[in-house]
């Protein structure tokens, strides 16, 4: 199946000028939905996927069911919605497409993960790439941390960036690129 025949595309939402792509319909079909999930977890290289809410959720948890590869889904949340505990929770301000946000991520999902050697190897999932602003301040701070397992600490490394659509006529793939390879399952162009 071409997969881009599945998209939803919305002008001029959620602001003038941009060309909303819409990936609920893949979340509408049951089969559909496990293609793509599998065919987005067979891209991860990395066993730990850091994927946002709330669409990265949305695909990122059906990819770790069905892709023997992926071990570990560190959340990434919205302010409020991550319950933690003491210096846990690691906030990170991002610039995106049509404004900016801030979001979380806990250290301790970072270490439920598999190790490789003295490093957490993460792919960063996200539905769209835009401009990347999202993806780029998410790694920059994941690649800050220090995890800290049974009073050894580990370093982190974005592996690579996966997402189900990419805008090409955006600049997110150039963005991105300097930190690690970028690969798309779907691409578009905005305008």
């Amino acid at each position: 199946m071409n997969y881009k025949d599945a998209l939803k595309f919305y002008p001029d939402f959620p602001i003038e000028g941009v060309n909303f792509v819409d990936v609920i319909p893949f979340l509408q079909d049951k089969d559909l939905l496990r293609g793509v999930a599998r065919d987005l977890g067979v891209l991860c290289s990395s066993p730990n996927v850091a994927a946002p809410e709330a669409r990265g959720f949305l695909f990122a948890t059906p990819m770790m069911a069905l892709c023997p590869n992926i071990a570990n889904i560190i959340p990434i949340r919205k302010k409020g919605k991550l319950p933690f505990a003491g210096d846990d929770l690691v906030k990170v301000e991002i610039v995106k497409e049509y404004g900016s946000d801030e979001v979380f991520f806990r250290q301790s999902d970072v270490a439920a993960g598999q190790l490789n050697g003295d490093t957490f190897e993460v792919t960063f999932f996200d539905d769209i790439l835009a401009t990347g602003g999202t993806a780029k301040g998410l790694a920059e701070a994941f690649e800050r941390q220090k995890i800290v397992v049974a009073g050894k600490e580990y370093k982190v490394k974005i592996t690579d960036f996966v997402f189900l659509v990419e805008i090409t006529d955006l600049p997110g793939r150039e963005l991105l690129e300097p930190i690690a390879p970028v690969k798309a399952l779907i691409k578009v162009q905005e305008h």
